[in-house]
């Protein structure tokens, strides 16, 4: 490709060296040779100045602007590392309170429910005492309640029977007799009730 072009252009060069050109009788200025040198001056001197003119203002200026929007991307983009690490480090801290007060709550819950364990423990120890006592306080009572139950019982099983026999047989009975045999049958049968 590059000899096609390089072939070109010799050609068209030849051909304007050594005729002159079509146009230029026409009046084309441009076209005619006498005028190629001041043409090719002002094309040096116009192409060198824009030239100058780039390199010297244009130029810098875009420079300036890619180097600062460089400039800034570096420092944003180390400005985002610096903030992905904190966010990072806070995370780890934030994970670690998070695991320190899940830590610290189960040791408060574990403490809590051994203390009252250790309350109830006690509560039970002491109305295990109360109920004791008044099981025992209770049996006393109803030993007391039978003792005087069977006394009472003998008493009035000996006026009952007394009553009866009067009644039955229409005498008056002796006391001592109905006792004695009460308190014979309620030995044998109170066992059995009380």
């Amino acid at each position: 490709m590059h000899y096609f072009v390089s072939y070109f252009i010799k050609i068209c060069f030849f051909i304007i060296i050594t005729n002159k050109c079509i146009a230029a009788e026409a009046g084309m200025p441009q076209l005619d040779p006498k005028y190629w040198a001041s043409q090719i001056f002002w094309l040096i001197f116009l192409f060198s100045l824009l030239y100058i003119i780039i390199w010297k203002f244009l130029l810098p200026k875009i420079t300036f602007t890619i180097e600062n929007r460089k400039e800034k991307i570096v420092n944003d983009l180390h400005q985002a590392q610096k903030l992905n690490e904190k966010a990072k480090n806070k995370l780890d801290e934030y994970n670690k309170m998070i695991e320190d007060s899940n830590t610290k709550a189960k040791k408060i819950l574990s403490e809590s429910k051994q203390k009252l364990d250790i309350q109830l423990s006690k509560k039970k120890k002491e109305l295990d005492s109360d109920i004791e006592k008044l099981l025992k306080e209770t049996e006393e009572q109803i030993i007391k309640f039978k003792l005087s139950a069977k006394s009472s019982i003998n008493q009035i099983s000996v006026e009952l029977a007394k009553d009866l026999v009067q009644q039955i047989v229409k005498t008056e009975v002796n006391t001592s007799n109905v006792s004695a045999i009460v308190e014979d049958v309620t030995k044998r049968k109170i066992e059995k009730y009380l």
